[in-house]
């Protein structure tokens, strides 16, 4: 029994192990505050680089953490280890699914103030039931459908923003 558990330990910290194979709960969220990143197999710059990450802002979720590691999962299940420094506390959000994705003026709708292809990388700002507010490039203010992103639990409600 020692063995199997020292043998999992290992696995674990190396990263060989997945995040569904270990049902690793989302401490929080993060986003890439550099314009490349680099996603190693283990918590030391001597581990293997699997990933380079090469879009300031993008979205990760930690699962743990250790030292000035952070063992972080991205949209698509990658997992695995990524310096402290690389990341910010400031939110994002990755629009995910098929086709264009409409952001409304309003958190229940309205008028339609622009459209997001998936795969856009947009800052996060509040969070209802159902939508979130975000702001995108060139001033795009306004609130998507919460199923239509990632990198927000199902069950987060927020407000950032001052009231109006």
């Amino acid at each position: 029994m020692t063995r199997l558990s020292a043998i999992l330990l290992v696995l674990f910290v190396t990263g060989a192990l997945t995040s569904d194979a270990l049902a690793a709960p989302v401490l929080r969220y993060v986003s890439q505050r550099t314009d490349k990143a680099y996603l190693r197999e283990g918590p030391t710059f001597a581990h293997k680089v699997l990933w380079q990450y090469r879009h300031r802002g993008y979205p990760f979720a930690v699962i743990a953490q250790f030292d000035i590691w952070r063992r972080v999962q991205a949209a698509d299940g990658t997992v695995g280890w990524m310096s402290a420094a690389m990341l910010t506390d400031q939110r994002t959000v990755l629009v995910t699914g098929k086709g264009r994705v409409k952001i409304f003026a309003e958190a229940n709708g309205g008028k339609v103030v622009a459209l997001a292809d998936p795969g856009a990388v947009a800052s996060l700002k509040a969070c209802t039931r159902d939508a979130c507010r975000i702001r995108g490039e060139k001033s795009i203010d306004g609130w998507i459908a919460k199923d239509r992103i990632w990198g927000v639990a199902p069950s987060e409600v927020f407000d950032k923003l001052p009231r109006r």
